[in-house]
């Protein structure tokens, strides 16, 4: 096992792992003491997070387990890493740590709902998770309450994905596309995913016969991007819009969901177009563009945990 640290210090801009891991971006990382999406620290703490991290194209070509903790503050603490593994270019992949992420919020609208949210939870980060492990995740995510849709991937995983070690402790891996396809729709409802089920199913054969992969996706101009997601069973826009998100790098993405909805409602009626398409694209100039998927998540975040 290999251990190492971050100096948080020195990247571009503070950073917070639990609002990074725990704010309704990835539902692919366990908080050891079990209370993953219940219970928020202040900067998160100094909780250890647990995942295993299919491999990523330029990244890894294996399977990696990985565990990680912040000590200290979002601008002078440390990361804390123990992989099997130099775990410092996958947390930077996976956790966007080479973003200038002042430079970025500095990019955005001086709006006074936004600068709430960036104060409360300065230092929160977008994920770059795996492609198939994000698309499953919000193909589940529908009318679910973010704790629900971890305990769904949590369960995916322990069923279905294989065992990984790391000094003498298991791990378990998000299930591959040809061992979820292989499952029958009982098999995934058994695991609470109800109607998602033949969803998730038929996604995952579409991936393992080679028929479509969310890959794809990142070579493409956003809205193509977002419009190839779409082909995959159990995708509409708003998926879409988080896989391409919070996954393939489309820092422009706006996903509209019931809290960004009530947002453009209370806050910026005016973006309220009729479709999706164009409310997106409202949405997306108000809240400066090429980084709007940043406002939108810091936004989702501070409204869902109570900030207004």
């Amino acid at each position: 096992m290999e251990r190492g640290a971050i100096d948080v210090g020195e990247l571009a801009g503070p950073f917070d792992l639990q609002a990074t891991v725990e704010s309704g971006q990835s539902y692919l990382w366990n908080r050891a003491d079990g209370g993953t999406y219940e219970e928020l620290h202040a900067h998160g703490g100094d909780a250890w997070y647990e995942t295993v991290v299919d491999p990523i194209p330029g990244v890894t070509e294996d399977r990696v387990p990985l565990r990680v903790r912040q000590r200290g503050g979002v601008h002078e603490g440390t990361l804390e890493w123990e992989s099997s593994i130099d775990a410092v270019p996958l947390l930077t992949h996976l956790l966007r740590l080479d973003d200038d992420l002042d430079a970025i919020l500095r990019a955005t609208p001086e709006l006074p709902l936004l600068e709430r949210a960036y104060e409360t939870y300065e230092g929160m980060r977008l994920t770059r998770d795996p492609a198939f492990p994000c698309l499953v995740s919000f193909i589940c995510s529908a009318q679910m309450r973010v704790a629900r849709i971890h305990g769904m991937q949590r369960r995916l995983r322990e069923t279905y994905g294989d065992a990984v070690t790391l000094d003498g402790e298991t791990y378990h891996a998000f299930p591959t596309p040809e061992s979820l396809a292989a499952r029958s729709e009982s098999d995934l409802r058994d695991l609470s995913l109800g109607y998602r089920a033949p969803y998730v199913r038929r996604t995952a054969e579409m991936v393992a016969t080679g028929e479509a992969h969310p890959r794809e996706a990142a070579d493409l101009p956003y809205e193509e991007a977002r419009e190839f997601l779409t082909r995959f069973v159990g995708v509409g826009d708003k998926v879409a819009d988080c896989v391409a998100l919070f996954s393939l790098g489309f820092l422009e993405a706006v996903p509209l969901d019931t809290w960004i909805n009530t947002t453009i409602e209370e806050y910026y009626p005016h973006c309220d177009r009729g479709s999706y398409a164009a409310t997106s694209n409202a949405i997306r100039e108000q809240f400066g563009g090429e980084f709007a998927g940043y406002a939108q998540t810091y936004v989702f975040y501070y409204l869902r945990a109570g900030g207004e």
